[in-house]
């Protein structure tokens, strides 16, 4: 993958990355709000030499003696001799060990300084522990390097009560003196607020990248043509771009004939024209592998570019699980493809006008038995008959893997037309759609790439769940009033009922 396609990616799955990112700055945040913050203080010691004169080679010789031990007075400073006197001085809640984790101790190179450095919670108790263990290690350190048993180098002090002179106490040959006393710090140490939301940032760049990914790697749905027509190994016919607007106006042409969507349906048209020259199909089904991937919509907008373009046409409603066509244009649902299955009524009788003379043929009642009443004969004399009154029919049907329907209504048509819709279908699922028709020797004209995203679109949006398409109200072909649909409804009945 190339920095070009990592960038699609993004640019596809925005929403994820950007609220992984998010939630790293929040992380950031959170850790710099929760955490108790930590004071430093500083002192610093510098190591001398005692020496009974000012000769040059004893200076020399004092400094080279300091540098050398300087190192091993540095790791002196955080031992329990420093630490259990300065607790007990303070009377600090805690134990040596723990004042220990707190001490730094350093002694730059070629230096004969020491840098103390106490960390806690509190600076005024950072600046008193920082002076305290300071002069507590200076006294250590003298009395480690006391010469023990060594005869006093200066006069005897006069004894007490008559007792004999007391020698004076050996001197070490090193003194520590305090160069820096600890002041109270005015800021914390940590937390880093900055460092942490930068590390936030970093974090949720990182994690947003990665996720999107793995999500495009998990992904198995299509997001270009090209894919599809490689995958089902049919030419696509049309590409339908997605409209949020389509759910209350699912006909293209009903507001603004020259609208994207309307553009799309009259390409597949002309693109369905020219599909087998030879053999022409008059009879189209029109399905898809799943519910909500906008067959009954492009069913219908097909049917009525069809007809704009001067053919007789009839769509037929033949999904009787869930019919949507009356739906889409507003007709009575009552009496339709299933009254003339059953012998209540013919083809004449229950046909209706939509917009632009197009005949529609609704799916009439809801049958206890659609995939029997689909793939009986009575269903191939239908269809043979309006192959012989209208240029075309266009045949909207069930979805092929939740239901059989279609699989046993297909062989009776000219050929099918599978809707697959952008970013929503799987490949397994289109693959298995595709091999259900093969199996049963259905043509395959080609397919149908629904709902892709547009430049203007914000997101590949939904035209809704399976049979939940509601009527035009706006539009040529308006929704009939309800006053109207009991008229009608009560016309039909009244034939079904033998009254003509």
């Amino acid at each position: 993958m190339d920095l070009r396609g990592f960038l699609k990616i993004v640019a596809r799955r925005w929403p994820v990355a950007v609220t992984v990112v998010v939630l790293g700055i929040a992380a950031g945040w959170a850790a710099t709000a929760v955490s108790t913050p930590v004071y430093e203080a500083r002192t610093q010691l510098f190591v001398a030499t005692r020496h009974g004169g000012e000769d040059t080679a004893q200076l020399n010789q004092g400094q080279t003696f300091s540098q050398a031990r300087v190192q091993s007075y540095a790791a002196i400073v955080a031992t329990d001799q420093v630490t259990e006197s300065v607790v007990r001085k303070l009377r600090l809640d805690m134990e040596p060990r723990q004042l220990a984790e707190r001490i730094k101790a350093e002694a730059p190179l070629n230096t004969v300084l020491i840098n103390i450095t106490v960390s806690d919670t509190e600076p005024e108790r950072a600046a008193q522990i920082a002076d305290s263990v300071a002069g507590r290690f200076a006294q250590v350190v003298e009395q480690l390097e006391s010469p023990r048993g060594a005869a006093a180098a200066g006069p005897a002090r006069v004894g007490e009560a008559g007792y004999p002179p007391v020698a004076a106490a050996p001197q070490a040959p090193v003194h520590l003196g305090v160069t820096e006393h600890a002041s109270v710090p005015a800021a914390p140490v940590s937390p880093h607020a900055l460092l942490n939301l930068a590390a936030g940032l970093l974090a949720g760049l990182l994690g947003a990248g990665a996720l999107v990914v793995l999500l495009e790697t998990l992904d198995t749905t299509l997001k270009h043509h090209t894919d599809l027509a490689e995958l089902t190994g049919h030419a696509v016919l049309g590409t339908i771009p997605f409209d949020r607007e389509a759910p209350q106006h699912p006909l293209a042409n009903s507001d603004s004939g020259h609208s994207a969507r309307a553009e799309a349906f009259r390409r597949l048209r002309t693109n369905l024209q020219f599909t087998q020259v030879d053999d022409p199909p008059k009879v189209l089904v029109v399905t898809s592998s799943l519910p909500g991937e906008g067959k009954t919509n492009t069913a219908a907008n097909l049917a009525l570019a069809l007809t704009e373009a001067g053919v007789r046409t009839c769509l037929v409603d033949a999904d009787l699980r869930r019919p949507c066509v009356a739906k889409t244009f507003g007709l009575v649902q009552d009496a339709g493809l299933t009254t003339v299955l059953i012998g209540r009524a013919g083809i004449d009788d229950v046909m209706q006008q939509g917009p632009g003379g197009l005949s529609v043929l609704t799916g009439g009642a809801v049958p206890p038995n659609p995939t029997e009443l689909l793939a009986s004969t009575r269903m191939s004399d239908v269809l043979e008959e309006l192959a012989d009154r209208y240029e075309a029919v266009i045949v909207d049907t069930a979805p092929l893997l939740p239901v059989a329907d279609t699989v046993g209504l297909a062989p009776l048509a000219d050929g099918t037309l599978l809707v697959v819709r952008a970013a929503k279908t799987t490949r397994d699922q289109i693959k298995s759609a595709a091999d259900a028709l093969r199996t049963v020797g259905v043509r395959t004209l080609g397919t149908v790439f629904s709902m892709t995203p547009t430049a203007k679109s914000k997101g590949y949006g939904s035209y809704g769940s399976y049979g939940d398409a509601e009527p035009p109200v706006t539009g040529r072909h308006r929704m009939p009033t309800p006053r109207t649909i009991r008229e009608r409804s009560g016309v039909a009945l009244s034939y079904l009922a033998g009254e003509k």
